[in-house]
């Protein structure tokens, strides 16, 4: 606030019958505007009925929106060392998120755009060619995984002519020539695995609802809950395992 003023306005509610108007959204912007004896402030009127909190509407920064921030706020005029107070940060951080993208193909920004991926992956698939940055990034997706350890493991399975420079691969893994042969054979069979899983995923959810729905329907007759009980309860026991696992899993895929 003090090195660039508010930069996103203050969120309030209309009153619905006079009073002032309600913050939603900015309680630190607005305080630290009232230390600093400001007295207006750009507000947004939320026009919507908010019945628990306008927190709803926050989405966390993701690494490659901060390095459009930064770019753009460098591009009106802002100084890398006024935008380094700002953000408590050291100078050189906003010149490595600065250059983030450097040496990363568009396709790759354009698909990890709203991902957490951190700068030391971003590092890792700079050392790949294009095409190879691409598949690295696809396989982030698929598994859910942007860590730099995850984007250090695709670089070390590389291939030498999907790399920019190929005598730097022990040095960027830590890795010698078996270990790298080695991870390159668990990951591939890590990644047969996964396909496989995938292609009969839908299946396999299909046939534990309905298995689920017909033993829910069972269970719901008493005369066979109380046989099963008496007589059979560790079958009683797994049907009921079964019933609740689908649920969960609907209610999960439903959120």
């Amino acid at each position: 606030m003090a090195q660039l003023g508010l930069v996103e306005p203050l969120v309030v509610s209309r009153p619905k019958s006079g009073g002032p108007y309600l913050l939603l959204d900015g309680h630190v912007r607005f305080s630290a505007m009232r230390d600093q004896g400001s007295s207006q402030a750009r507000c947004l009127i939320a026009s919507d009925d908010e019945g628990f909190t306008y927190n709803k509407r926050v989405n966390r920064l993701a690494t490659i929106q901060e390095h459009y921030m930064i770019v753009r706020a460098l591009e009106r005029g802002v100084s890398e060392e006024k935008l380094a107070r700002a953000l408590n940060v050291d100078v050189g951080v906003i010149r490595a998120r600065r250059h983030l993208l450097n040496g990363i193909s568009a396709d790759v920004a354009e698909l990890l755009k709203d991902k957490p991926v951190g700068m030391h992956a971003f590092q890792k698939l700079r050392k790949m060619k294009p095409i190879r940055q691409l598949e690295a990034a696809e396989l982030m997706v698929s598994a859910n995984n942007y860590s730099a350890n995850y984007a250090k493991a695709l670089l070390a399975m590389t291939k030498p002519p999907d790399l920019h420079h190929p005598e730097d691969l022990k040095k960027a893994t830590g890795l010698n020539t078996e270990q790298m042969a080695r991870l390159e054979r668990e990951m591939a069979a890590g990644g047969h695995d996964y396909k496989e899983l995938e292609a009969s995923y839908g299946d396999d959810m299909l046939l534990l609802v309905i298995a689920a729905g017909f033993l829910e329907r069972l269970l719901s007759k008493s005369e066979v809950e109380r046989f099963l009980a008496t007589r059979h309860a560790e079958i009683l026991e797994n049907f009921r395992s079964i019933v609740a696992a689908a649920s969960l899993d609907q209610v999960q895929a439903a959120a």
